[in-house]
Formats: structure tokens, sequence, C-alpha cells
């Protein structure tokens, strides 16, 4: 008996959520044609490694040197900036985060999240920058480990 594996784009699709996959694309095709290092973690990281799970999200892998870069990419592009959520809302609303690499994976945690030029780090998925799934792992543990409000969502993820 053959399975039929979804891509994201269907999952989000049938999740009633093409708007987050759609972030995800513009949001790597603006910040790869600025050539500023980037990978997707969290919850679209999780699907693009094969697990069916929604998120309302698009969170994202960057480099603390990089914020300049970023925040007039995303501006330029129409993007706001949400300073209240330290966050971007697409014009359509979909809120885009970002982790910064070399901050800990959790609070008080001994994982620190991976350098998105570390393409040792990564995989590629569906033409998009992922953080690796040893370090997707990783990061969501140390995460729900520092966070009892994530902790059944974090080692959901990771089972």
């Amino acid at each position: 008996m053959s399975q039929h594996i979804l891509t994201a784009d269907q999952v989000y699709a049938m999740l009633g959520n093409a708007s987050l996959w759609e972030t995800a694309l513009s949001c790597h095709e603006l910040l790869e044609s600025s050539h500023i290092p980037h990978a997707v973690v969290g919850g679209v990281a999780v699907c693009l490694h094969g697990y069916q799970r929604n998120t309302v999200d698009l969170d994202l892998l960057v480099r603390r040197g990089d914020e300049e870069q970023i925040k007039s990419c995303f501006s330029d592009a129409n993007y706001s900036w949400d300073a209240t959520n330290h966050e971007f809302k697409t014009p359509s609303g979909v809120p885009i985060q970002f982790l910064y690499a070399g901050d800990r994976a959790g609070t008080d945690s001994s994982v620190y999240l991976p350098d998105p030029s570390d393409k040792r780090a990564l995989s590629e998925r569906e033409g998009l920058p992922v953080v690796s799934l040893a370090r997707l792992i990783e990061s969501k543990l140390a995460c729900g480990e520092g966070n009892m409000r994530r902790t059944h969502k974090d080692f959901a993820d990771v089972v």
C-alpha cells in the first residue's frame, strides 16, 4: 500500500491557510534576492519535514547583523512592522517572526540557534532553506523545556 506524501503547499491549502505558504515563498524570494542568509524554522519547518501541522505565523532564522537590511527589504515589499509584537505582517496579515542565530533555543538552554549561512545546519525542502531535522528537533526540545506554555506543542512537533 503506497502512501501519498503531500507537499507543504497542498497541506496549507487543505488546512485553509494557503496565505501562510505564499508568505514563506515570498519572504524567501525577498531575502534570497537581497543575499540575506535565512532559514525556515518553527511550525512551517515541521511541515516541510513531513508532519502535517498548521500554524498561524512564519518563523525565520536570521543573523542579527542583517536586521536593518531585512527591515528595509520587508518594508519595501509593503510588509508592516509591528513593534509591539516585534514582527512584520504581510498585507494579508500573516505574522513573520524572527529568531536569531546564536540566541538560546529556549530559556536557560545550552542549545543555541545555528547560523543560517552554515549549510551544514540546513536542508532544502520544496525550494526553501530549512533548519535540518536534527537541529529542528534539538531546538524544539530546548524551547519546550524552557517554556511551560509551549511544552506540549513543541514536544508534539518532535514526536
